[in-house]
């Protein structure tokens, strides 16, 4: 029996990048190969125009100290190409980012819609042990994270480095060997103090990361569940829990400042120490006659113009080792492979006349929680078969099953003999509609919600099913009728009244296989006996599988099966199964005293 206890996300500190995340990238870069190609064009160019304005200004300067007044019709020409250099820099700049821009918007877009459907394609088990608002918040940052990376690894890290490397091979051919020492000497410095530093960094970054999404899901978890924690009163408890991960974010991100702060001064010393060095040097050459003021002053732009950039670098790469962690991070979750997957020669499911089996199937959420032990059954065409037993018996499990949510243990569940394992998952839940027990709503319109059933149905069709759904008369006493919202997870709707819009949602799907878990668990006695005639209707024809707590609900049904920790222990029709006196005639009588004790109908109990 297979252990169900994965958990999304790990430790963000035990995530390692490797080049296997930017290996993952690029797919997402050669769908643009020719912009790519135009950019770095660009970007060559750029570079060459900034290269070549502090040979241009030696010039200027070189001419202006010259006392021949003759000379300053060639300042003139050089202060006019310096312009237009200086302006082709900016230009071919600004060209570059345009036309890599639509790149990296068409990766972000591909990689956010992989990841979308990625989630969708996991398993019922990683949902269910998530966290929301730690999750989004990842693969927000990871999908920011592509876009920072993309740009200034492409655009600032490499041209950078292109420029170094052409600034020490001009100094030392048109100077003394000197000064491209010191410049790469600087360099190198530079880069091992930024890598070495960044790295002892980097796990400050990644504890403010975590602190910003556990405060994050926090906060969610607790405005999803606002009514919960206005019946009990416990604002301040929330609040309270909520500020202890506000300073744990807060003291992560202190300690963030602090070795910040001690990056920055390390890296702006060893610019500081370079840059005095070589004017020195540049300066006494002047005094010598070795140099002129030109020479001095193109020394100086070079300098300048190398560390500017330089020193943006160390910004660069700080965050591309964050953006790097979130990317592997984001990516990391899209390597897990589904729990539940597809076949490779899986088949769409033939339905013919809608039965379902269950076949000797055994199943736990883990090898300490089994909870169904060698179970069979069958469901014959058009029949309704109805399951019921006590809370915690595996009736709900049946569901998850036929959904194939989760594969069986052992055995096998079965619809019209093709095994549901050989079939694609799509084709198998088109077939099957469902009411569940806790009926969850989009924060959309009614009309919206019911129409999710069969998206492409006709207005006409979603009004024959609000009308068998017994909600036209609700809908009509709104003063936005079905246009009304319906709030986050249905929060405006009553408990029946959610439930009706599920069943008015599965009436629209018209599936030749009905599921019914706990479907009138939050109804009155009146609407629920209008819902189950409703019920009674649209299953009538089509094979529908009850799960019932209530045995009341299930008087009709064609065939009853009663579970007991998770096995078969009786099965019959109402009247079979109370002239056995067993299990069955046993919960009748209790929930009979209920009823008769409350004066009407016992409430149902949650399933497992």
């Amino acid at each position: 029996m297979r252990h169900r206890s994965s958990h999304y996300p790990p430790d963000q500190d035990e995530v390692q990048f490797n080049l296997q995340t930017l290996k993952s990238l690029v797919p997402y870069l050669l769908e643009y190969r020719l912009r790519i190609a135009l950019a770095l064009g660009c970007l060559v160019a750029a570079k060459l125009a900034s290269v070549g304005m502090p040979f241009i200004l030696k010039h200027i300067v070189d001419a202006l100290d010259s006392s021949q007044g003759a000379a300053m019709a060639l300042p003139l020409g050089l202060l006019l190409a310096y312009g237009s250099v200086r302006f082709a820099n900016v230009l071919f700049g600004e060209i570059r980012d345009t036309i890599f821009g639509r790149v990296t918007e068409r990766a972000m877009r591909r990689i956010g819609l992989t990841v979308f459907r990625h989630l969708h394609a996991l398993e019922l088990d990683f949902h269910l042990n998530r966290s929301t608002g730690g999750l989004s918040r990842d693969i927000e940052r990871g999908v920011s994270g592509i876009s920072f990376l993309m740009r200034f690894m492409v655009f600032n890290i490499v041209p950078t480095l292109f420029e170094i490397a052409l600034v020490v091979g001009l100094l030392l051919a048109n100077y003394s060997a000197w000064f491209a020492l010191i410049t790469l000497l600087a360099v190198v410095l530079y880069v091992a103090y930024s890598v070495v530093a960044t790295d002892w960094r980097t796990g400050y970054v990644r504890a403010a990361n975590k602190a910003d999404s556990e405060s994050n899901s926090r906060a969610v978890d607790s405005l999803l569940n606002y009514e919960t924690v206005k019946y009990f009163t416990n604002e301040r408890y929330e609040a309270e829990r909520y500020d202890e991960d506000l300073a744990s974010w807060e003291q992560a991100r202190r300690k963030n400042r602090l070795t910040l702060f001690a990056l920055n001064g390390g890296q702006a010393l060893i610019i500081a120490l370079a840059m005095t060095a070589m004017m020195v040097l540049a300066g006494r050459n002047v005094v010598a006659g070795t140099m002129t003021l030109g020479d001095f002053v193109l020394i100086n732009a070079f300098m300048m113009q190398l560390f500017m950039p330089l020193n943006f670098l160390g910004f660069v790469y700080r965050e591309m080792k964050g953006s790097l962690a979130n990317i592997e991070r984001m990516f990391a979750l899209l390597r897990r492979a589904p729990a539940v997957r597809d076949a490779a020669d899986a088949r769409p499911l033939q339905v013919g006349t809608g039965s379902i089996e269950f076949r000797d199937v055994c199943f736990g959420y883990g090898p300490e929680r089994r909870i169904l032990d060698h179970l069979s059954f069958q469901v014959r065409p058009r029949q309704k078969v109805a399951v019921v037993g006590a809370s915690g018996s595996g009736k709900s499990t049946l569901v998850k099953l036929l959904f194939r949510f989760y594969d069986v243990d052992g055995g096998a569940v079965l619809i019209d003999g093709q095994d549901i394992r050989g079939l694609t998952q799509d084709s198998l839940r088109r077939a099957i509609g469902i009411v569940p027990q806790d009926t969850v709503l989009f924060n959309a319109s009614i009309y919206d919600n019911i129409r999710y059933g069969r998206i492409d149905a006709t207005p006409e069709a979603v009004q024959e099913a609000i009308r068998l759904a017994h909600l036209d008369d609700f809908i009509a006493r709104l003063p936005d009728g079905h246009h009304t919202l319906v709030g986050e997870r249905g929060l405006k709707l009553s408990g029946g009244e959610k439930q009706r819009v599920a069943i008015a949602r599965t009436i629209l799907k018209r599936p030749p296989i009905l599921v019914f878990d706990e479907a009138t668990s939050s109804l009155d006695s009146r609407s629920e006996r209008s819902i189950l005639q409703a019920i009674r209707e649209v299953s009538r024809g089509q094979t529908s599988l009850v799960i019932a707590h209530r045995l009341s609900t299930v008087v009709d049904a064609d065939h009853i099966l009663v579970l007991q920790d998770g096995r078969l222990v009786e099965q019959g029709s109402h009247r079979q199964l109370l002239e056995q006196n067993g299990t069955y005639a046993h919960l009748w009588r209790i929930q009979q005293q209920q009823r008769d004790a409350a004066g009407r109908e016992p409430q149902a109990a949650s399933e497992t």
